[in-house]
């Protein structure tokens, strides 16, 4: 499994690289395609393209049952070359690399429950559909609706995205997320011969990130952080246009809609700056649903079989889990590798974790 896990990190696949990551979507359609799985590449023109497998069920299995659906993405967060620097290498118990988190290792748990349940039963106990995406990192824009028909047709959605914390925590809520950018229109002046004639963009989106800081209800879950901001030209001219791209995190669906009301209802301090609000709620939470719960029980189930007592957590980051969750579909996250440090220089996982997260897969194929 190790092994495995090495050579998808050595193959590297940054989002923004569609070369890369066409490239490892082939070498993964020939490794389930080994097990049996009938694979489709869905094609994509400004991301890499994501990868279908459908493998079908044992034929003493239930008639028509719906297939459990394994939910991943192949792509990372890190340039290609980083491995120069941040090399895969195994070192006191963990295997460390660019991307073994989050979420290579996920991948390498599908093809290892996949195969160790056909050796075991002389086939899939029930129909399984496996969907990597090339873009998830970005926002999952040419995958989602792909994602979305696919969960449609499931019993329930398995997302191999990384366990929380050392723990190993399944994951059963996950917070929105929102992606927006406000842009200000001010007028420009020379700020040494005429600075009483301009209006700046910059001092006007100033004030505007100071009233967007007081939305923020962390008790409630709800926060909103302007994390990249830029404006202006030069020291000696006073700024025309100046932009913020604004992150948004909600605990709940109803959240939405008022955190999105109070952005686009922002209103200029100088009459003379104009404001445009674009973006939207891109992933809704993840909450706890019925559905959700019933999935975790039976996890637990599975685990305790082993004298594993599986923990469950609520996380702020969003995954492609929040869209199949928040369709009414029962989902279960955090399935993947257990480690720290994802989308940081120390990323890493705890290799002894391995066998048991595969044999909770499987388990959770079979039941789901």
């Amino acid at each position: 499994m190790v092994e495995t896990v090495r050579e998808l990190v050595e193959i590297e696949s940054p989002s923004d690289n569609k070369q890369a990551v066409d490239h490892i979507a082939r070498f993964l359609a020939a490794e389930f395609e080994a097990l049996g799985g009938q694979t489709k590449l869905h094609r994509s023109t400004n991301f890499g393209d994501s990868l279908q497998i459908d493998i079908g069920g044992a034929s003493s299995g239930p008639q028509n049952r719906k297939p459990v659906l394994l939910l991943g993405h192949y792509d990372t967060v890190y340039p290609l070359g980083t491995l120069a620097g941040m090399p895969c290498k195994m070192e006191h118990g963990h295997l460390r690399g660019p991307g073994v988190l989050d979420m290579k290792s996920g991948i390498a748990l599908m093809l290892y429950a996949i195969e160790a349940l056909q050796a075991w039963h002389g086939g899939l106990p029930r129909p399984v559909t496996v969907f990597l995406v090339s873009d998830e990192e970005v926002g999952s824009r040419s995958s989602r609706k792909i994602t979305e028909a696919l969960a449609k047709e499931s019993a329930g959605v398995l997302v191999l995205e990384p366990a929380a914390g050392l723990r190993g925590a399944v994951k059963t809520a996950r917070k929105g997320v929102g992606e927006y950018t406000l842009r200000v229109e001010g007028v420009a002046a020379h700020a040494g011969l005429d600075p009483g004639k301009g209006h700046s963009a910059i001092l006007e989106l100033a004030r505007q990130i100071a009233v967007m800081t007081k939305f923020n209800d962390l008790r409630q879950g709800l926060s909103v952080n302007a994390g990249v901001i830029a404006g202006g030209t030069r020291t000696n001219v006073i700024a025309a246009e100046a932009s913020a791209g604004i992150d948004v995190r909600i605990k709940s669906a109803k959240q939405a809609a008022g955190i999105d009301r109070k952005l686009r209802s922002l209103k200029p301090f100088d009459k003379h700056c104009k404001l445009e609000i674009t973006g939207a709620i891109n992933r809704l939470p993840m909450e706890r649903t019925a559905g959700v719960a019933a999935l975790y029980k039976e996890a637990q189930r599975i685990a305790d079989e082993v004298g594993w007592k599986l923990e469950e957590a609520a996380v702020g980051g969003g995954s492609d889990g929040n869209f199949t969750a928040g369709m009414g579909i029962p989902t279960l996250d955090g399935m993947g590798g257990v480690g720290e440090g994802a989308h940081a220089v120390h990323e890493f996982i705890v290799i002894s974790e391995l066998p048991r997260r595969a044999l909770l897969l499987a388990g959770m194929i079979e039941i789901v």
